[in-house]
């Protein structure tokens, strides 16, 4: 059911907290991560630990996302007539799709791309077939998930993924001491049993839930275990088709992103791309649930509730000037501290290269992600099978485009071009949804637009801190010693510090918002 005035609020809190959790689980993982890669260092070769965390994880990540993405999208739209038996059969198809990518990418991982030399990581044929495994399994769980994720169960999240997450460390670690020859073998086991816990995890939750006295009292849709495995509808089609066309509009538009744009670059994208993994992925994923449990997909502005659609804007302004003062705060303190960052994490062999000029493109590049995911989040939670259609129609079109802007730029300036390259192709998805946007709301008074104006005083601020921070740079970094790393440190700390200030001075209706809606969650559980 859509949400009223009431509910629209209660669906805002939790949405928030989802984001929220979802944002420090990112950062608390990726400090795991970081931890077990430091460890497995001293007993694995770099080049065994680089297979696992580029090639194999793009091989894993690639068919989740081929498979699910576009079921996701689809089956998180309200529908004030919902049937979620046809949506459960219909999500119940991420599973012959995910075996049908693991597959044909496994083969192209297999037989196409260049195998390591065994001697120094062995077994890399079992760790492609088990990772392609992993995803399947994955896969198996997606029926709960969108359960869960409509239903906006935050803590069912939190603790699935915290329990899958640190039963996979505890097994890597372990194997690792013990039988660090087993090469491949143990980051394939660990990521087997990664995936297992996360499914058994949603399972066992559902079990229990179903049926008891909180489903009941929520009206669930579904009362037995058994509703939650493909089923037959009695004298109906098997799915909605109407989901599942959508779904096929927006699996086009997931093949058009992952190949033509973004494939890529998922090998490349690392140091640079943590924040936005971080903060911009888990507002992006859990908003968009928020804008398509309040408002309708496909209808007019006139056509939805007034409260709704004034608190959808109201959200939809105070995400975009978030993520935008969020990326240009990177982009302006990442210019200047990018030579100074590696340095620290690499010594003189990443931070005298091309690396620092790589970096700050990547900080400029995260700019445009943020922005660009909470457009389309808002876009893609929204649009008809139509328009849906027609969107994919200039993506392709704007593909050609790309792929030889990219050649041109990356022929002229390497890597530097290609992220420039895909900066251009961030801007021109962001051009649209603005514009979409825009449309939409034209016919209200509402106008969520203006959370990409900044207050130009809190722009000259950027500008004056990016300049002093870039003559600090050149002063202080980084091969004068530690003592003038630390001046140019607390120059930037300095210059950080005005901005944030100012930010809290000029952006009262940001603020506001990140305290009522982010914040009051924490501050309610310690009181």
């Amino acid at each position: 059911m859509r949400a009223g005035p009431m509910g629209s609020q209660e669906v805002l809190g939790q949405t928030t907290r989802l984001a929220s959790s979802s944002a420090l689980l990112q950062v608390l993982f990726r400090a795991v991560t970081f931890a077990l890669n430091a460890f497995t260092l001293r007993y694995l070769s770099r080049e065994l630990i680089g297979v696992v965390n580029v090639r194999l994880t793009l091989l894993y990540s690639t068919v989740v996302f081929l498979a699910r993405e576009a079921f996701r999208r689809a089956c998180l739209s309200a529908s004030t007539k919902r049937n979620w038996t046809k949506t459960i059969n219909l999500l119940w198809l991420t599973v012959p799709l995910g075996v049908f990518w693991s597959v044909c990418l496994g083969l192209v991982w297999l037989h196409l791309l260049e195998v390591p030399d065994p001697s120094v990581v062995p077994h890399y044929q079992a760790g492609v077939v088990a990772f392609g495994l992993s995803a399947i399994i994955e896969l198996l769980g997606e029926p709960f998930w969108v359960l869960a994720q409509a239903h906006l169960f935050v803590r069912l999240k939190v603790i699935a993924e915290s329990l899958s997450v640190v039963s996979k460390c505890i097994l890597t670690v372990i194997l690792v001491v013990l039988y660090p020859q087993w090469g491949l073998y143990i980051f394939s086991l660990a990521q087997l049993l990664y995936t297992s816990v996360l499914v058994l995890c949603y399972v066992i939750y559902f079990v229990m839930f179903l049926g008891s006295p909180e489903a009941t009292k929520k009206s669930f849709p579904v009362a037995r275990m058994k509703a939650l495995l493909p089923n037959m509808v009695e004298d109906e089609t098997f799915v909605n088709w109407k989901e599942a066309r959508l779904t096929w509009s927006f699996f086009k538009q997931s093949f058009l992103k992952q190949i033509l744009t973004e494939g890529v670059y998922d090998i490349v994208n690392n140091l640079g791309s943590l924040v936005a993994r971080f903060i911009f992925l888990p507002i992006e994923e859990s908003f968009y649930v928020f804008f398509a449990k309040v408002l309708e997909r496909g209808k007019n502005v006139k056509d939805q509730k007034k409260d709704d659609v004034a608190m959808a804007a109201n959200v939809l302004e105070s995400l975009l000037k978030l993520v935008l003062l969020t990326g240009l705060t990177i982009t302006v303190f990442g210019y200047a501290y990018s030579q100074l960052a590696l340095d620290i994490y690499g010594g003189s062999m990443l931070s005298s290269g091309t690396g620092p000029n790589l970096l700050r493109c990547y900080s400029l590049y995260v700019l445009f992600l943020a922005v660009n995911g909470v457009t389309e989040c808002f876009t893609f939670a929204l649009m008809c099978k139509e328009e849906v259609d027609r969107y994919n129609f200039v993506m392709l079109a704007l593909s050609f485009t790309f792929l030889c802007i990219s050649y041109f730029l990356t022929h002229w300036h390497g890597s530097v071009g290609f992220i420039l390259a895909n900066c251009f192709n961030m801007g021109i998805r962001i051009a649209h949804s603005i514009h979409y946007i825009y449309d939409y709301f034209k016919e209200s008074t509402c106008r969520p637009l203006m959370g990409l104006l900044p207050s130009p005083f809190l722009v000259l601020v950027y500008i004056i801190s990016g300049v002093i921070t870039g003559v600090s740079e050149v002063f202080f970094c980084c091969d004068k010693g530690w003592m003038a790393r630390l001046i140019h440190i607390g120059m930037g700390a300095l210059c950080f510090a005005a901005t944030i200030v100012t930010m809290f001075c000029t952006e009262t209706k940001l603020i506001h918002f990140v305290r009522s809606q982010f914040l009051s969650q924490y501050m309610k559980k310690g009181t």
